[in-house]
This record gives structure tokens, C-alpha cells and sequence, in this order.
């Protein structure tokens, strides 16, 4: 359990329950963390369950633009838990700083076990008609959240992770297992080649939609029937010594 500051108005507890994998959901850009629902449902059958959502979304709060920033104001949240999270998962930018939250987390302990859901290991240069459709569905993920966030606060969040994103590049090697769930697309041969090049120890796993249909009802299933076969091989593992 986190001990309540400040700060822990950016944690969400999803689920509180016994289990030998904690696990904490890192927030795609845009902030918000209700696509991860079904997600969490289903990593709550291992353990308890915490979402870390971004700052920039009510009023009062300032958002991050830099991916080491957030890294930095997750871990601090983190110290506040008796026990280390087990399982890191994130969905696009969520997987980045799932990765490199997992990398600080190894220098003084075992390496937590990373699920990047479409993940990149960098910042991939899009047309604007793209653009502007992706900062539409980011803004739909964080409508869930109320009245208390509207349309041109999320922009300004959704905008300060698109930049956050295109100046991060993933350097950083946790150690521990990973699975990359990756979406269909012309992208994806070099999306899975560029994950090779910093870790031995992932597993892929496909999905045949595209980066913002991963939690529509078509596409979830397959999603969390990947999730429950690397959560398997992790309970049967014995938990990590520090290196």
C-alpha cells in the first residue's frame, strides 16, 4: 500500500489484493488510464494493481514534456509502495516509461518484467492528417476522468507527450524479461528489431489492428490472452535476485 503525499494524486489503485505479481499500469500519451481497464482486471488476478496517470489533466496541475522527468516523478511514487511492482505494463508512450522506469528500478534491485503494449523504441516522424487523428483518440482516453478535464487541457497534455516523445530515444537495457505485443503494420519488422537490439530476453506476441484499436472489443481478447501466457511464466519464476 502507498502511503498518501502529495504526489499519490497521480496513483490510482485499480485493484488491492494478495498475489505474487504487483503490477503498475504506465499512462500512454494523453494521460489517461481508462483503455487499461480490462487490462487491470486481468492482471488482478495475480496481485494487487496500481495505475500512474499524468500530470496536466485537472486544473492546477502543469504537464511533463520530457520522458525523464516522468521517469524521475514515478519513481519517487513508487518509494512510497512496502513492496516493488513485479510487472511494469504500457501501452505507446506508457511502454516507454514502463522501460526506463524499470531501468532505474534495476539499479538497486531485481529488474521488474515489462509489457509493451505497441511500444517504439523511438519517435517514428508521421504526416500531419495523422497527427491530428492520434491527438483525437488521445483525447478521448482521458474523457473517463470527468468534468474536471476538459478538451483544451487534455490537448495541452496530449501535445506535451507527442513532444516527450519525439525527442526520446530508449538507451537504457532493465534486464528483465519483456513482452512486446505489436501491432500490424509496415513498422513493425523494425519496431521488433529495434527491441532486440536492448534486450535478449523478450518475447513477441502480434496483434492484427492498428496502434489505437489494441483495447477495442475485436482486439482485447487476443491482447489479454498474450498478457495471461508471459503473467504464467512469471508466476512459475522465481522472483530475481539483484544484480
Amino acid at each position: 500500500m502507498p502511503t498518501t503525499t502529495h504526489e499519490t494524486r497521480l496513483l490510482v489503485p485499480l485493484a488491492q489484493r494478495p498475489g505474487p505479481l504487483s503490477s503498475v499500469l504506465l499512462h500512454p500519451a494523453g494521460g489517461g488510464l481508462g483503455q487499461y481497464l480490462g487490462t487491470a482486471a486481468r492482471l488482478a488476478r495475480h496481485g494487487s494493481v496500481f495505475g500512474i496517470r499524468a500530470a496536466g489533466l485537472l486544473p492546477g496541475e502543469e504537464p511533463h514534456d520530457d520522458v525523464a522527468d516522468m521517469t524521475s516523478t514515478y519513481l519517487d511514487l513508487l518509494d512510497h509502495f512496502s513492496e516493488r511492482p513485479r510487472v511494469l505494463v504500457g501501452w505507446s508512450l506508457g511502454g516507454v516509461l514502463a522501460w526506463e522506469l524499470a531501468a532505474r528500478l534495476a539499479e538497486n534491485g531485481p529488474a521488474p518484467a515489462v509489457v509493451l503494449i505497441d511500444s517504439f523504441t523511438e519517435h517514428t516522424t508521421v504526416s500531419a492528417d495523422a497527427r491530428a487523428d492520434a491527438l483525437e483518440a488521445i483525447e478521448r482516453s482521458v474523457r473517463h476522468l470527468g468534468d474536471g478535464t476538459d478538451a483544451a487541457r487534455a490537448r495541452t497534455t496530449a501535445l506535451a507527450h507527442v513532444r516527450a516523445s519525439a525527442s526520446h530515444r530508449i538507451r537504457s537495457r532493465p534486464g528483465g524479461p519483456a513482452l512486446l505485443v505489436a501491432c500490424d503494420g509496415p513498422d513493425r519488422d523494425q519496431q521488433v528489431a529495434t527491441w532486440r537490439k536492448l534486450t535478449d530476453r523478450l518475447t513477441v506476441r502480434g496483434l492484427d489492428c492498428g496502434h489505437f484499436e489494441v483495447f477495442d472489443p475485436p482486439y482485447q481478447p487476443r491482447l489479454l490472452a498474450h498478457l495471461d501466457a508471459f503473467l504464467d511464466l512469471l508466476t512459475d519464476a522465481p522472483q530475481e535476485t539483484p544484480r
